[in-house]
């Protein structure tokens, strides 16, 4: 038994997508995806990728992924949040999803972050028993909040505040 954790790469793309639908289809949310092969490989492969993908290897065939980005919090500073953590369920506990956590814990830790983040459905138990496990700490006094679409829309074009285009900060450099 060889577990193996690699970067992903342009070619994982279709793979990549297809853990997505499945994981979004496991979540009771097949509609939910909009992402496309398109859009994962701009958004993760371009100048300036907004996400950073490992894929698992289980005896030489890819069986798995996490895809993660770095985050920043004004109390303990950089942090990783992974937003997807996803084996395929005939290889479940073999350790492939722990051996996935575990990098992305590594990359945490080599890149200087506090903590790595991440969220699961309440009433996912498998999950919710492998994360304690783990060690996860669970924040039941926090709330997730979410805004998309239209409600995002409108509260971007809602105006009110004079914004300021020079921020002298290369992160939002180019944002209007």
């Amino acid at each position: 038994m060889e577990i193996t954790i690699r970067p992903a790469t342009r070619a994982d793309i279709p793979q990549i997508m297809a853990y997505i639908r499945a994981l979004a289809a496991y979540e009771r949310a097949p509609e939910a995806v909009i992402a496309t092969e398109e859009s994962l490989e701009r958004d993760g492969f371009g100048a300036h990728p907004y996400y950073f993908c490992l894929m698992a290897e289980f005896n030489g065939k890819t069986v798995g992924y996490a895809l993660s980005f770095f985050n920043y919090s004004t109390w303990v500073g950089p942090g990783i949040y992974l937003e997807d953590l996803f084996v395929e369920p005939a290889l479940r506990g073999l350790g492939i999803g722990r051996a996935l956590l575990q990098r992305v814990a590594a990359i945490a830790v080599e890149r200087g972050c506090k903590r790595l983040q991440w969220a699961v459905l309440d009433w996912n138990t498998t999950a919710i028993d492998f994360y304690k496990a783990m060690g996860g700490e669970f924040l039941d006094e926090w709330r997730t909040v979410r805004m998309s679409g239209a409600a995002l829309e409108r509260l971007a074009t809602c105006g009110g505040a004079r914004v300021s285009r020079e921020s002298g900060n290369t992160a939002t450099d180019g944002l209007q």
